[in-house]
């Protein structure tokens, strides 16, 4: 009893720290964890087995993939391409930004690479058309979140390992999982095109980028390199990180990008934290923790406040450490046991609230995803973003994060549990 509730305080105590000291959550976890086994005797290679090897080839393979294509130009243009359909319909618009977010993200790379693509073309629009630059980058935001988990993403595949972990196959529970984000997603999207009054614009401010340029070979041969990593994972079953490794070899044997440039472009900060996380995760497990939370959130939960209970939960933790590196690995696989413990409640509603709650906090200014919102606005805006627009942006984006999370919980309660029927009797 003393070493599970102690494994537990020390994974809620390492979030803190991070949060607090703003380390890298993975190195600290990982330090914390050779400070645990040798506390309790257990042998170290648990914590060195904990650092899960697929997940790092997945995580590299695709992002180095994707680094490949975005350092083409290819991504960029080819949004830029579907918001150049609009022409002056501006309620064209808002949809093509949503799907050009949903598009950039689910073909592959996640939503962290998309950051860079979605919120600077979002705001740039917005200022030359006259729409609220924050209501275009959040619109654009909830489609790269309802892209963020369709089966290709990195996130899928955090997801996938964290729920086989439970005894779950993840490419069962992942198109659920996707659906169910992809509609509270949409549904935030119209009121936030509502509340901020999009539909009052009827005209641009400027005109919009009609005469795109095509696409250059060095980018066809980039966006192929996509398709031919689908071809290996669907075709020969290729499996999905040593596929991509594959694919960027090649591009880069044909130098269609430099290795040196695309390397740098791996997001190493956010594999360190994932596989970190894990490694102490895995300890934190073994020592019966993860056991005690689950019994604990169980105890407190009923079939009627479960779904909620998680989103809410998946988004205030996500408000202080990553979706990606803390929320996700550690709270689906609990979804499995609190359901198996409750009864009638499907486990893959309360993943897809833990999906969308841990989603929605990414927003917050004090993440990396509202850092990049009010620097796309900042890069829009120029000389004209003061610091008091600045002030007022930062806290909009606040209430907007809390009032998100909200409507998530509340379509999770009303809708989940029937999409994930529907999908995973």
């Amino acid at each position: 009893m003393v070493a599970d509730m102690a494994s537990l305080i020390v994974f809620i105590g390492i979030i803190g720290i991070a949060f607090w000291r703003k380390n890298n959550i993975g190195i600290l976890a990982l330090s914390a964890g050779v400070v645990l086994v040798n506390a309790v005797g257990m042998p170290e290679k648990v914590l060195i087995g904990g650092i899960s090897a697929s997940l790092f080839i997945t995580l590299v393979g695709i992002t180095l993939l994707f680094s490949i294509v975005i350092d083409t130009g290819a991504l960029d243009l080819l949004a830029r391409k579907v918001i150049a359909t609009a022409g002056e319909r501006m309620w064209v618009l808002p949809i093509l930004i949503f799907i050009a977010g949903f598009i950039v993200v689910s073909v592959g790379p996640g939503g962290v690479p998309a950051l860079a693509i979605i919120p600077p073309l979002a705001a740039s629009i917005a200022v030359r058309v006259g729409f609220h630059p924050i209501m275009l980058i959040l619109i654009g935001i909830c489609g790269m979140t309802a892209g963020r988990f369709s089966p290709i993403t990195p996130e899928s595949a955090i997801v996938a390992e964290a729920v086989m972990k439970a005894g779950l196959n993840g490419s069962d529970i992942i198109p659920a999982l996707m659906v169910s984000v992809a509609f509270a997603n949409f549904l935030a999207a119209l009121v936030l095109y509502v509340i901020y009054g999009g539909y009052k614009l009827k005209r641009p401010l400027q005109k919009l980028e009609t005469g795109v340029e095509a696409f250059s070979t060095r980018q066809i041969v980039s966006l192929s390199g996509i398709v031919a990593m689908l071809v290996l994972v669907v075709c020969f079953h290729v499996t999905l990180g040593l596929a991509a490794l594959l694919v960027s070899g090649v591009l880069l044997f044909c130098h269609v990008a430099e290795d040196s440039t695309v390397v740098k472009m791996i997001p190493w900060s956010t594999i360190v934290m994932v596989l970190g996380v894990g490694a102490l995760l895995s300890v934190v497990n073994k020592l019966g923790g993860i056991e005690l939370m689950n019994d604990f959130m169980a105890s407190v939960m009923t079939e009627s406040t479960a779904i909620p209970a998680m989103g809410i939960s998946a988004g205030l933790l996500s408000f202080v450490s990553s979706a990606l590196g803390v929320v996700y690995p550690t709270m689906m696989p609990m979804c499995v046991d609190i359901a198996r413990q409750i009864g009638n409640v499907n486990p893959v509603a309360m993943m897809s609230a833990v999906a969308a709650g841990g989603a929605v906090s990414g927003i917050s200014p004090a993440s990396t995803g509202g850092a990049l919102i009010l620097a796309a606005v900042a890069g829009s805006y120029k000389e004209k973003y003061t610091k008091e627009v600045e002030g007022k942006y930062f806290l909009e984006l606040l209430i907007v994060a809390a009032a998100g999370l909200v409507l998530f919980v509340t379509v999770a309660a009303l809708t989940f549990n029937f999409i994930a029927d529907m999908m995973c009797p």
